[in-house]
């Protein structure tokens, strides 16, 4: 049984809204996209709740008792912190997940949106990727800690529309980028990753930059202000069991997306693959078919989303003292 409804719309003006995780790069952009909705935006402080401790989440969500949960809470990183925090990212990922959606479940939350990632797909699936693909393969030992705790909160959202009737979705973004990014070189995702060393070899005229891996892996990149959007749009207009993509339906190569950025940057320099180093998978570009047949699609391109995002890290580098 799929558990689709005929009418999924569902209105957020003039409820509450909690959008747990709303200090990081999705969470900040789903503030700010929430702001035309005429809703009640909730947020609490990492210092005020630890979402990792079951009790603490029921107490807080059973008092602040939101209409509607956007769940941007996770533990995230690039391929390095994948591998050297394996137990911190399945760990905390699926206590988040799993103390939110039954906090919600006890409260009679209206509607939830789970926040994962298409990294959820085996490493060799077809591509581009179609959600039938889930559970078909091996997954991509590099991040695999993470994809199988965001799995686990599919089949949670699934279990729970089953069992209770619960309105609660999972939404599958592509990489995401943009300003809020993480920056730090030993826990940042690749564009960030690649953008920050670039900037850094620009200033200190290095001749060359260190990129990990080959350079062929073929990656699709979503600006975090088209996903905050995209969530919007699934939370008024999606009701169904499963995942669903969302992203951009276009790819580049790593080695292009250096010199892409190299070219934002102003960097003339050359680029050092260390081979050596894992690539991840070789290919990942998502199916938004689905997404596109309940009429959104990503409007931000990749040369104007990384002008954008290259503004914010000089502004704010600069405001913090980085190099």
């Amino acid at each position: 049984m799929n558990a689709e409804r005929a009418d999924p719309r569902f209105e957020l003006e003039g409820r509450r809204v909690w959008v747990a995780g709303h200090r990081g790069m999705v969470g900040g952009a789903l503030l700010a996209r929430l702001a035309d909705e005429r809703c009640e935006i909730l947020t609490v402080d990492r210092g005020d709740l630890d979402l990792r401790r079951q009790a603490a989440v029921e107490d807080w969500i059973g008092a602040a008792r939101p209409h509607a949960v956007f769940v941007a809470a996770a533990t995230v990183g690039g391929i390095l912190a994948n591998d050297s925090r394996p137990a911190e990212f399945l760990y905390d990922n699926l206590v988040i997940e799993t103390n939110i959606i039954e906090a919600a479940r006890r409260v009679g939350v209206a509607k939830l949106v789970l926040l994962g990632s298409t990294c959820i797909y085996p490493r060799l699936a077809a591509q581009p990727m179609r959600e039938e693909s889930l559970l078909t393969g091996p997954l991509e030992p590099t991040n695999q800690w993470y994809a199988v705790a965001k799995i686990a909160g599919i089949k949670l959202c699934d279990a729970y529309r089953r069992q209770y009737g619960c309105d609660f979705v999972s939404a599958q973004p592509t990489n995401v980028y943009g300003p809020n990014d993480n920056f730090d070189l030993a826990s940042a995702h690749v564009l960030a990753a690649l953008l920050r060393r670039i900037h850094e070899a620009r200033l200190s005229g290095a001749a060359e930059v260190p990129i990990w891996g080959t350079g062929r892996p073929r990656r699709e990149f979503l600006h975090v202000a088209d996903l905050a959007d995209a969530l919007v749009y699934l939370m008024h207009n999606y009701s169904a069991e499963g995942p669903i993509n969302i992203g951009t339906g276009h790819e580049i190569s790593i080695g292009d997306l250096a010199r892409l950025i190299a070219e934002t940057v102003g960097y003339e320099g050359e680029f050092h693959y260390q081979t050596d180093k894992p690539d991840g998978t070789p290919r990942k570009l998502s199916d938004v078919s689905r997404m596109r047949a309940l009429g959104w699609t990503a409007r931000i391109g990749l040369d104007d989303g990384l002008r954008q995002t290259y503004r914010w890290f000089l502004d704010h580098q600069a405001a913090d003292g980085d190099p």
